[in-house]
């Protein structure tokens, strides 16, 4: 199996947010990426509308209904009560929950399964009755994932940041490879599929696909953004399909 290829919106919307105006549009550039052969696209929607804001929601749900029906619509976020109605408003095909602060600048862990398994059981049975595919944001931590699987969820988001990190030092790399294939084995073992994201790029992600062939989704941003401004979204989205072993 190939890994499929979620492009997140954030730095599109930020860049947006820097003026008063509508461009760039996060719609047309989620058009141009679907286009080039994205499996869907994710959003962030934070409290403070820093980047997406919630009327960008109902403006992607009907990019993918009406142009890409065969896409899928993420939306990521810590699940106060505020968002989990802004996304049963949506209907979006995966929900993937972060334990984020509101004031954190981005995702930068994973959740706490044994201390926090009690709070999210419930929010992810609410999830999925309303058609949502739950995915929970998870450390490299193998031995987590028989609490992750217990709460229900259908599957775990690697936190890649770490490995991102290591661009300038390739043990360190192969080390966190590891870490986050065993993490996924684990995961795998425990009845769960596997997404991944955070600071991913055309560079680092064969590796990490090699490592964990199952590996069903990645979720990319920032990097995928920046690799955009020097070859434009279209051929960046086909760089980093190709770099998730798409042919």
């Amino acid at each position: 199996m190939s890994t499929a290829l979620s492009v997140n919106l954030n730095a599109v919307a930020m860049l947006r947010n820097r003026r008063d105006l509508p461009w760039p549009s996060v719609v047309d550039f989620g058009r141009i990426a679907l286009r080039a052969g994205a499996h869907g696209l994710t959003v962030h929607p934070r409290p403070d509308q820093r980047h997406i804001r919630f009327s960008d929601l109902p403006e992607l749900r009907a990019l993918i209904d009406n142009e890409f029906p065969a896409a899928e619509f993420n939306i990521e976020g810590y699940p106060t009560e505020d968002f989990l109605a802004l996304v049963e408003t949506v209907s979006p095909e995966q929900v993937t929950l972060v334990p984020d602060d509101p004031s954190q600048p981005t995702s930068d862990h994973g959740w706490d399964f044994a201390g926090e398994g009690a709070f999210l059981t419930p929010i992810v049975a609410r999830l999925q009755a309303g058609g949502a595919r739950v995915s929970l944001f998870a450390d490299a931590d193998p031995s987590a994932m028989k609490a992750a699987a217990a709460t229900g969820c259908d599957r775990i988001e690697l936190y890649t940041g770490p490995y991102g990190g290591t661009h300038a030092d390739p043990e360190a790399a192969k080390a966190e490879i590891e870490r986050l294939g065993a993490t996924a084995d684990a995961a795998l073992a425990a009845g769960l599929g596997v997404n991944a994201g955070h600071d991913l790029t055309v560079a680092n992600l064969p590796a990490l696909v090699a490592r964990i062939p199952e590996l069903a989704e990645v979720s990319i941003g920032h990097g995928l953004t920046a690799d955009a401004l020097e070859y434009g979204m279209e051929t960046s989205v086909r760089r980093f399909r190709a770099a998730c072993g798409q042919g």
